[in-house]
């Protein structure tokens, strides 16, 4: 597994209306103010509404993020505005899926290993 390296998500409200790829890349140039120099991909995952953008450089990155703070409004079309929030993607809490395990293996189990990995906050048995 590799870790996002460089790499800022901005998460949208998953209530907010839909937003097509024009509008994404018109709002990252015109309000967070990305360079066009300094990124190396934008990926966006519509269903999640999540947008990351990996920077050529962790220098670039931080320009972008440091005088934004956390969350950076969105405006739609239609007038409607949206908060959305800007995080270093991969820091933070993660889903693991674990699956095809024999029925034997128990929770406690799971949890045991996992906890060489992290801190385990959750597990569910579906």
């Amino acid at each position: 597994m590799c870790d996002r390296q460089n790499t800022l998500v901005f998460s949208f409200d998953i209530c907010s209306p839909r937003i097509n790829a024009y509008q994404i890349h018109k709002w990252l140039d015109e309000t967070v103010h990305i360079k066009e120099g300094e990124v190396r991909v934008i990926q966006i995952d519509g269903p999640l509404r999540k947008v990351y953008v990996k920077f050529i450089s962790s220098e670039s990155m931080m320009r972008v993020l440091q005088p934004i703070q956390g969350d950076i409004n969105f405006h739609h079309v239609n007038g409607e505005i949206s908060k959305v929030k800007i995080d270093i993607a991969g820091v933070g809490i993660r889903r693991v899926r674990v699956s095809t395990l024999p029925p034997e293996v128990t929770g406690t189990q799971i949890i045991n290993v996992m906890s060489n990995y992290g801190d385990v906050k959750h597990t569910d048995s579906k």
